[in-house]
């Protein structure tokens, strides 16, 4: 008391310091680069069309909404379902774009009919995906899709010969396949297709002593007395990729977000990221439950036809995979072994990513004095769009980064703030493409400028008085608007701030329709029907990021005149009333074709 208390900064500076450079190592923190930007207010036409492909990359379909327009209009039948929608880059027709993707999965909960037959002999497998561009809508305001329906169809250069989904992330936990009873495939139109599994995964049947022991462990006699397996068919067990991942390496933590890659072949492939973890590292600072000590070291790829799982080191600097390996020789593989067009779609992963952010906030400082009278916490960028104020979440995108790379590259990132203010004082960004992965870049802010933050746009948005009183209108009469995700997007030296906004209808879950897109730049908010209508009308010049827009028309017109209200289009009349009824009317058509089609 009267020695620490009056020196405490002088005599805890040992081991603050100690503190701060064993979490820094423990989280990798260490790694990390950090650089200014200076977030300028003088971005030009010709520099936002230098950006195109940035530009062309903004992710307009939030996962909520694209994930509610799949249920309505792709899974086709009760029984199938889209468990989460994804983001991933592929090079379509040439060019390289973001895309979200999601697998059409069997749930066998759903099935019309349920019984121990048709949940594990005749129901056995998923079939196919939904895959298009973040950025595009049809004219009715739905997304675009490269792949989609069954049998799958594209309009791209992106194929699925074996569309075919046996092990996921909703399959039952045991099936048998090659059995005398018919293998249900796909539905088309009055009949259904049937087929038989041609692959070698699951375990041979083989004899009645390996069917008593299925019988016992899964408590089913019906495994027993079934006509329609015989000593050919093959039972397909554990087929949740995370479940079946977690029991080859146990000693393993797996992020929850497994994704479906499209090979060059047509194959699907679950991608995993498992994670090296501890409690035990020394000094270091524990973030929840995860210990203090963390690597993403593992990627894992599961075949969605065949359950053949692979595991590749992503980090051989990780003293713990390092161990691991020479523990179970011949389980780990190189990265360089892991196929060239898998390897492609490798992501910085989210989970890993969030920790780091959350840890970052507190342990950029690395002066002690600093450390310890809290001077420069900082939080992750709070978000209130849909009225109430919470952090927001790493998003992927597509970018140049200004002053680091040469080309657009696929990124995860998020902004930060002061831990009790809202302006914005840094973004953080993970490279994903290689030779780059793994790479951190933390861009910090000029500290005596304002630079607005996530919830102070979205705050501006709400003043804003043309805005405003569309959105009102829109959310009455059987309508309601839902707005998307606030986007902070870096381009050059510069930010701007993209919102997506959707209309469907109140009854029944409607189905979203991207009417709306929100752009904010220096102290201009305006609402255009279209990502390029907007940047033309803060621009001054026409802008084209896509090929397809939100709306039917004015998406890509030159430069309007002054004299418009905020939030409007110069040159453009208000919208009427009677306008706003029409897209209400429209978005309630949409939503009963949809439950036609389900029907």
């Amino acid at each position: 008391r009267f020695v620490v208390t009056p020196n405490e900064i002088d005599k805890e500076r040992p081991f603050i310091a100690r503190s701060i450079e064993f979490t820094r190592k423990a989280y990798a923190l260490d790694r990390f680069e950090e650089r200014e930007f200076s977030a300028g207010e003088d971005l030009s036409l010709e520099e936002v069309r230098k950006n195109d492909a940035t530009m062309r990359n903004v992710r307009l379909w939030d996962h909520q909404p694209l994930r509610t327009t799949f249920a309505q209009l792709q899974e086709i039948r009760t029984y199938y379902d889209f468990v989460r929608v994804d983001n991933d880059r592929y090079r379509v027709n040439g060019t390289y774009r973001q895309v979200s993707l999601s697998p059409r999965e069997l749930n066998t909960g759903s099935l019309p009919s349920r019984n121990w037959i048709n949940e594990h002999v005749s129901f056995t497998h998923g079939y196919g995906l939904c895959l298009g561009p973040v950025n595009e809508s049809t004219p009715d305001g739905l997304p675009v899709l490269f792949i989609k329906d069954i049998p799958p169809v594209s309009t791209a250069n992106i194929h699925v010969t074996r569309p075919e989904i046996y092990y996921g992330e909703l399959a039952s936990d045991y099936c048998f396949v090659k059995t005398h009873a018919k293998e249900f495939d796909y539905p088309s139109g009055a009949q259904d297709v049937y087929t038989t599994y041609q692959g070698a995964g699951g375990v041979p049947v083989q004899d009645i002593w390996r069917r008593l022991l299925f019988a016992l462990k899964f408590g089913e006699k019906n495994i027993l007395f079934s006509g329609d397996i015989d000593a050919e068919s093959r039972l397909l067990i554990y087929r949740r990729v995370l479940e079946r991942a977690s029991r080859l390496t146990p000693f393993l933590s797996y992020d929850h977000d497994p994704y479906v890659v499209v090979s060059e072949d047509g194959s699907l492939y679950w991608m995993l990221d498992a994670y090296t973890t501890s409690s035990m590292y020394p000094y270091s600072e524990p973030y929840g439950d995860v210990g203090n000590y963390i690597r993403n070291s593992v990627k894992a790829t599961v075949n969605a036809y065949n359950g053949e799982v692979r595991f590749y080191i992503s980090d051989p600097t990780d003293p713990l995979i390092q161990a691991y390996a020479r523990l179970f020789p011949g389980v780990f593989q190189p990265l360089s072994a892991m196929p060239q067009d898998l390897r492609a779609h490798i992501r910085y992963p989210e989970e890993l990513f969030s920790i780091q952010a959350a840890m970052y906030a507190v342990f950029h400082m690395t002066d002690p004095r600093v450390f310890f009278n809290k001077e420069d916490v900082w939080r992750i960028a709070q978000s209130a769009a849909r009225g109430q104020a919470a952090a927001m979440t790493p998003y992927y995108t597509i970018m140049k980064l200004a002053e680091v790379g040469t080309k657009e590259e696929f990124i995860l990132m998020v902004p930060f703030t002061p831990s009790k203010k809202d302006n914005m004082i840094a973004w953080m960004a993970a490279r994903c493409d290689e030779p780059n992965y793994g790479k951190v870049l933390v861009f910090t802010f000029p500290k005596q400028r304002l630079i607005y933050g996530p919830q102070q746009i979205e705050s501006r948005i709400d003043q804003d008085t043309g805005i405003s009183q569309q959105l009102t209108l829109w959310d009455q009469g059987g309508s309601k608007v839902i707005r998307g995700t606030l986007l902070v997007i870096p381009v050059e030296k510069s930010v701007l701030y993209v919102e997506p906004l959707y209309l469907a209808a109140e009854a029944g879950g409607g189905l979203p329709q991207l009417k709306r897109v929100i752009v904010s730049y220096s102290d201009n908010v305006v609402m255009e029907t279209s990502l390029d209508a907007a940047l033309t009308r803060i621009f001054g010049g026409a802008i084209s990021t896509s090929t397809a827009q939100a709306a039917p028309s004015g998406a890509l017109g030159a430069a309007q005149g002054a004299g418009a209200t905020p939030g409007q289009a110069r040159g453009r009349a208000p919208r009427s009333a009677a306008d706003l009824r029409s897209l209400v009317q429209e978005a309630n058509q949409h939503y009963e074709r949809a439950q036609q089609l389900l029907r």
